[in-house]
């Protein structure tokens, strides 16, 4: 196992630093501490080749520009919240309208666009960097100071860990993700269209045109979000106006467990991921318009990657029916992502 660190560049007078993290079986991922991105990950396919699956940028100063939050953690609150608003304690809390009248991915300036303390961390079969951010009260309109971690670990089993843990002095909500952009054939395709996708979940939550939850629970069966039994992203993808952004609800709840499982048909690279989290976020890339130029100057156009991002259900702290965001002071947030590596 191994792990380097260097400093890149230089972000309002800090260092910006890459830790690169590599196993005895060749994979390998980079990582970040602005934004605790995971900036590449190369893993090898069926005949052994290394290449990197996840969409970027080659540089630093990419992630400054048009970024669709490429391999960042995304908080405080991951996903959208109606209206931008919430109440909590008896309080009304407005945040910024990011995305029409709504609020996505924590803000204007969200976790993927701070700078985290970072440094190294291992043990007997692992190794990997702990990142720790302290989110202000008031930050981006929510209350109470926030102390995150978000700690990556890659192991000898070929697998990426993300163990998330926060604190508060005050109630809050607090909804942390992962947000990478995956390409399992690497440079090989343009799109994920034939990624063939099993999403371990029989029900999602529907939602408006804002893509808003309605507060519904309904069932995937008979519809194009039916990923049960594994198909290609591409096959029921025109039954939908815009592609897929849609909250499933994990067929486990607490536990770790399998939530979703993708295979590249043409390298036999597999993806299997792990989460504690209640619902899954299914992304396939529908924003992307070929304007960003990202890894290579490769021209990121529409369905270039797909993303799989475990979390609670979005505007949950509008929806006291769905499981609670809250935090309370005393609390200890804990979250488990695991991402394991295969070939068929």
């Amino acid at each position: 196992m191994k792990i380097e660190e260097r400093t890149v560049a230089e972000y309002h007078g800090r260092p910006v630093k890459i830790f690169d993290l590599e196993n005895e079986h060749g994979l390998k991922a980079r990582l970040m501490n602005y934004g605790a991105t995971l900036v590449s990950l190369l893993v090898p396919d069926r005949a052994g080749h290394l290449e990197d699956i996840t969409l970027g940028y080659d540089s630093f100063e990419g992630y400054l520009g048009n970024n669709p939050y490429f391999g960042a953690t995304v908080g405080r609150f991951a996903n959208r919240i109606g209206g931008a608003r919430f109440v909590l304690g008896g309080r009304e809390y407005l945040l910024a309208r990011n995305e029409g009248p709504n609020h996505l991915h924590g803000g204007l300036k969200g976790f993927d666009k701070v700078m985290w303390e970072a440094g190294p961390v291992s043990d007997s079969h692992s190794v990997g960097v702990r990142f720790s951010y302290l989110s202000p009260d008031g930050e981006e309109g929510y209350p109470g100071n926030l102390d995150c971690q978000v700690t990556y670990l890659l192991n000898e089993n070929d697998e990426l860990h993300l163990a998330y843990l926060a604190t508060t002095d005050r109630p809050t909500h607090v909804n942390l993700t992962h947000h990478s952009y995956f390409n399992l054939a690497g440079s090989r395709k343009e799109n994920i269209l034939e990624h063939e996708l099993q999403i371990i979940a029989s029900r999602f939550t529907p939602a408006d045109e804002h893509l808003i939850p309605t507060g519904e629970i309904k069932e995937v069966a008979g519809t194009p979000l039916d990923f049960l039994k594994p198909q290609a992203i591409g096959r029921r993808l025109g039954e939908l106006a815009a592609g897929y952004d849609h909250n499933f609800v994990l067929d486990s709840q607490g536990g770790l467990a399998l939530a979703a499982r993708v295979v590249e048909p043409e390298s036999g690279r597999v993806m299997e991921l792990y989460t504690t989290e209640p619902g899954l976020q299914f992304y396939s890339g529908n924003f992307l318009d070929g304007t960003i130029r990202g890894k290579g100057g490769r021209p990121y156009g529409r369905h270039s990657g797909f993303c799989l991002e475990p979390q609670h259900f979005p505007d949950s702290p509008n929806k006291p029916q769905f499981p609670t965001t809250v935090l309370k002071a005393g609390e200890i947030f804990k979250s488990l992502t695991v991402f394991k590596f295969l070939v068929v």
